[in-house]
Formats: structure tokens, C-alpha cells, sequence
């Protein structure tokens, strides 16, 4: 197995390190804009491309391509929900969403302001209809900006991370321990056993948001008026 992952890795590793970092910003943009998150495969992209990390300089590049990535596909969503959203909605597109998503979207959004574009980050399904959402509200880009960036910079440094520790420690330890490879596969899926535990706690606490139940929204922020 050490073999098979060796040569798995020098393969992503050989890949020019500017052409891989621009593959993951592009991958993750792909994963946040319009829709597009329900197909692209963004973490998986982010994880290969973390285990090729070589020195600090690349693994800050990765996590700058990343976050730059993500916010620039969350932009591309929420202007496309501000000048389009009805329309996206009523699409075959957005029928294939299901009307039913598209309301517990808009209620999270309303009930929870800022907080469901963080939280939403991190959520399946809604992490791509929430910017288009967001769009067709009254909250503000650069409010959006404001719980999108901390959410983009958070998810970013814990993919690399642990996808570039995890080659890096397989790389010293592949030609001592023969058993390597089995940890290095066994750290990547405690990672995204951890990674779906933490989904399902916070669809968990935040399911009163998002179930048509009436819950107060006194306290929620919002904004004035759409700004283009």
C-alpha cells in the first residue's frame, strides 16, 4: 500500500505547484458559485491538492488560492440571486433545487442574518443556495463579505492542513513503517468523519431556524435596501 500511495502522491505532487494551487482556487470558486457546489467536488479537490504542499510558502499559497477562490464564487452568487434570483428560481434549474430548499434558505436567512452565511459554510445544500439567497434579500455585499470571509479562511486552513500533515507524515514514516499508508488513509477519514459529525451537529442546532416553525426574529439583523 506504501507503494501504491507514494506513487499517488509524487503524481499529484509532479503537477506544477502555481498550476496546482490555480486547479484548487478554481475548483473551490466552482464549488461555491451558482448551483454548482450539488456536482463540483470542491473539498476533494482542496484535500489532493494539499497533500503536494512542499514548504510553508506553498501551503499559504494553497490557503490564499482557496479562500480567494471561495469568496470569488460566493460573489458570483450572490450577484447573480440580486440580478437574476427570481428567475434562477423559477428555472428548471432551480425546480430541480426544490421549492422547499429555496424556503428554508430564505427563512434561515431571515431568522438568522449574518450568522446563517457563516454557519451555512459548513452545511450541505445550503453552503451553494445561500449566496444566491443572499442576493435576492436586503442584506448588503459587503455585510455578506463580512460572514462569508471568516467562514472561507476557517474551512480552507482546516483542509490543507490536514491534507498536507498527513502526506508529510506519510512521506517520513513510508520507508520505516510498513503500515503507514493505513495511517495516512486512517487520518484523512477520522478527518471527514469529523468533518460530517460537525455538519450534523449544526444542522442539529440550528434545525428550529430552518424548519417552518415560527420562531422569533426580533433579534435578527437586517439591512435596509439591496445595494448593487
Amino acid at each position: 500500500m506504501n507503494d501504491v500511495l507514494l506513487w499517488i502522491l509524487e503524481t499529484v505532487q509532479s503537477v506544477d505547484p502555481v498550476l496546482r494551487t490555480l486547479i484548487a482556487g478554481v475548483g473551490i470558486m466552482l464549488e461555491t458559485s451558482l448551483l454548482v457546489g450539488l456536482v463540483v467536488p470542491g473539498d476533494s479537490i482542496v484535500l489532493v491538492a494539499s497533500t503536494a504542499v512542499d514548504g510553508t510558502v506553498e501551503y499559504f499559497a494553497l490557503i490564499a488560492a482557496v479562500v480567494v477562490g471561495a469568496l470569488i464564487g460566493e460573489s458570483i452568487g450572490f450577484y447573480l440571486g440580486r440580478w437574476f434570483g427570481p428567475r434562477i428560481r423559477r428555472s428548471r434549474l432551480g425546480g430541480r433545487i426544490g421549492e422547499q430548499n429555496w424556503q428554508r434558505a430564505e427563512r434561515y436567512i431571515e431568522r438568522r442574518g449574518g450568522i446563517a452565511v457563516f454557519v451555512s459554510r459548513f452545511l450541505p445544500v445550503l453552503h451553494s443556495l445561500v449566496p444566491v439567497t443572499v442576493g435576492m434579500s436586503t442584506m448588503r455585499y459587503r455585510r455578506f463579505l463580512a460572514w462569508t470571509a471568516p467562514a472561507s479562511i476557517i474551512w480552507a486552513f482546516a483542509y490543507v492542513s490536514v491534507g498536507s500533515a498527513a502526506a508529510g507524515s506519510f512521506r517520513e514514516t513510508s520507508d520505516k513503517l510498513h503500515y503507514a499508508g493505513y495511517v495516512f488513509v486512517g487520518i484523512i477519514v477520522v478527518f471527514l468523519l469529523l468533518v460530517l459529525l460537525a455538519k450534523k451537529l449544526l444542522q442539529r442546532l440550528e434545525k428550529r431556524h430552518l424548519d417552518d416553525v415560527d420562531v422569533p426574529t426580533a433579534a435578527a439583523p437586517t439591512d435596509d435596501a439591496p445595494a448593487p
